[in-house]
Order: C-alpha cells, then structure tokens, then sequence
C-alpha cells in the first residue's frame, strides 16, 4: 500500500516545519497529520518544539487555523509558531496594497495639520513648526522638515526619513525618538539628509547619499545604459 504524502514533517533549527498539501480533502490531510504526530510525540523528549505550519496554495479560515493549532497543542511538547498561506482575504490584499504604496500629496503641512498615510509619504511641500506628518512605511519630504515626523508608526525600523531641508522639531522612527539639535540654521543647510535606525538601534541623521548602501532595497531600478 502506497504511503500517502500529504504531510511532510521537516526538522529545522528552528524547530518543525509542516508542510501540507493543498489539494488533499481537508479531512485526509487531518487524518494523515495526527497520525504523523502521534508519530513525532513517541521519538519526541521533554524538549518544547515550535512548529511552523505551510498550508501552501489552501485558503484556511480561523476555524481551521484554530482547529490545526489545537490538534498541534495536544501533544504537549509541541508550541505553534506560525500558520503560513500563500492566499489572503480580499481585506488582506487591500491592506497589503495600502501598506506597500507610496501616497504622494502637494502642499504645506501647517501648524496643528496632521497627515497619516499607512504606507510610504512622499510629501511635495514643507513640514512647518507645529505640523506632523506619520507614515507606516518611510517619509519623504521634497521641501524643508521643521515639525514632526513619525516613520514607521506601526512598528517598522526599517523606515527612514528624508528631507531636503533637515530642521525637524521632533523624529521618531518606530519606538526611536530624537529631537533636532539646536545647530539647525536654514541658511547653512546645502544638501537632503536622511534619518533611520543604525546597527547600535540608534535613530541617526546622516547625508541622504549614504541610504543607497544601509537601504539598497529602497531601488528598485533595472536599467541601464
């Protein structure tokens, strides 16, 4: 009798990884996947294990995500990490879309204005004393920064934000904060500076040529002459 194969246990590093086919009827592949970690539990010690589950191209609902972690949770030493798909809900995608998009808008944030984007800000104005700018991704200020600005507010350190006239009141990067220094005159600043999180987790300000070599995912560009 042929062994069937829609569960395939690896060992890594990290722990187990899952992975389960996608095409099988629902019910098989449960079946199967007690079996196999029944299986696992018997040649298994005391030691916690986390288990990365791949459900591949199957679109789980949260019913069946919990009904996965429960059957997994059973055997005692087994701790569920993740459940990963290749397939998201309409809601997610429009998020994942907003999230990744670079909104760009013209004009001057004033005094008490605040201006929220969930993804990257691209800003064709100023940033005046008193204006707030927040983005989920990175800022882009193509005018002079002097209020506050907040890359990365959902909690990503990989922001950065650039402006051509560097004189903020307040920057924050994810959970990073700093205040502009007083040695800020507009008349001495020649060139665009960039703000991100270093290596220590420091937020640092530094000249805007320096991101193609900390951020070389920031360009996308394939061509050439």
């Amino acid at each position: 009798m042929k062994q069937s194969q829609n569960v395939v246990i690896k060992g890594t590093k990290d722990g187990l990884t899952l992975q389960l086919n996608d095409k099988c009827a629902y019910n098989e592949l449960i079946e199967e996947l007690t079996e196999k970690l029944d299986a696992v539990t018997k040649k298994s010690e005391d030691a916690l294990i986390k288990v990365t589950v791949q459900v591949g191209n199957r679109y789980v609902t949260e019913e069946d995500k919990e009904t996965l972690r429960q059957l997994i949770r059973q055997r005692r030493h087994l701790i569920v990490e993740e459940i990963k798909s290749n397939v998201m809900t309409v809601n997610e995608a429009v998020q994942w879309k907003e999230e990744n998009e670079i909104v760009s808008y013209t004009g001057r944030i004033r005094s008490g204005q605040i201006l929220e984007v969930p993804g990257d800000l691209l800003l064709i104005g100023d940033v005046n004393p008193g204006g707030t700018v927040l983005a989920g991704g990175s800022i882009y200020v193509m005018g002079a920064l002097k209020g506050t600005a907040h890359a990365g507010c959902y909690g990503n350190d990989r922001a950065v934000i650039t402006a051509a006239k560097m004189m903020p009141t307040q920057l924050r990067i994810s959970s990073h904060l700093t205040r502009s220094p007083d040695r800020y005159d507009a008349e001495e600043i020649t060139e665009s500076e960039c703000a991100f999180i270093n290596e220590a987790e420091q937020l640092v300000i530094d000249r805007l040529q320096v991101l193609k070599y900390l951020r070389p995912d920031l360009s996308t560009f394939k061509g050439g002459f």
